[in-house]
């Protein structure tokens, strides 16, 4: 059986406190793209989980991998045959598009149907939780306001329905915890929602992404990215995540690979 995980992009990222566990509630639209990694996972001959990566490189030990992390959650509460796993990787790492969390919760669903476990949406999103705070978000896989950690989801109407988006990743990987060290976390002065009720048009004065401050002044390509977005007629810009990935919402269809010569890019419909 074959899936293919996706990126999401981050409508604005408020980070409102720090929580006694060490970590951050925050707020924050995630949407589903379909910039897409490959994962195929078909029952093992062998007789022990197998796990594959092909396409752009994953560093550390594969065995700790989030998608052998995944198998490993249901198999110690589930009975549940070895698995032979392929994951073909095209989200780079780092950039604030959520592909790990995807391939995880991708991996979860897959083996659900693969070996008939019958886990609800509601059950897959309590072990997606235990994996990562994004990885709930890639059960049902489409608008949702997260607060919390970022697992506590409400979904969303579909904002960006008839746009498309360009996104832009810069050979940078911003580290996420650094990246929330330099950020004072504070009540934001609108929530997310009330501004994304308003035109597309006015979200560019009034949605913010907290950690921009903090990788533009630390990576200046970044930003300037953001800026090149705009002068290709972008209606909103923004990082993804703590980045360094930057995304563009446009009428129509969305500006090619051109624009950005040396950099990987992904264009699409949303």
């Amino acid at each position: 059986m074959v899936v293919f995980p996706n990126a999401k992009i981050n409508l604005g990222l408020n980070i409102t406190s720090k929580r006694p566990d060490g970590f951050h509630d925050i707020e924050t639209l995630l949407y589903p793209v379909a910039f897409r990694d490959i994962l195929e996972i078909l029952p093992s001959e062998t007789g022990k989980l197998e796990f594959q990566v092909t396409g752009l490189p994953v560093p550390g030990d594969l065995s700790g991998n989030l998608c052998t992390r995944a198998y490993n959650l249901l198999a110690e509460e589930h009975t549940i045959q070895p698995a032979r796993m392929h994951l073909h990787k095209i989200i780079p790492m780092g950039a604030g598009l959520g592909g790990g969390s995807s391939d995880a919760a991708f991996t979860i669903k897959l083996l659900n149907d693969l070996f008939s476990i019958g886990l609800s949406s509601e059950q897959m999103m309590d072990y997606a939780r235990r994996l990562g705070s994004d990885c709930p978000f890639f059960i049902e896989n489409s608008p949702a306001l997260a607060t919390g950690r970022g697992d506590q989801l409400k979904q969303f109407s579909s904002v960006l329905s008839g746009y498309s988006c360009m996104i832009v990743l810069p050979p940078i990987h911003v580290n996420t915890a650094e990246a929330y060290a330099g950020v004072t976390p504070k009540e934001p002065i609108e929530p997310i929602r009330e501004v994304l009720s308003r035109s597309l048009n006015e979200w560019k004065d009034s949605l913010f992404n907290d950690f921009q401050k903090t990788v533009f002044s630390r990576f200046p390509q970044v930003s300037n990215i953001k800026d090149q977005l705009y002068s290709a007629g972008a209606i909103y810009a923004s990082m993804s995540g703590s980045g360094s990935a930057v995304y563009g919402i446009f009428h129509g269809e969305a500006p090619g690979a051109e624009l950005f010569p040396g950099f990987l890019t992904w264009s699409g419909a949303l």
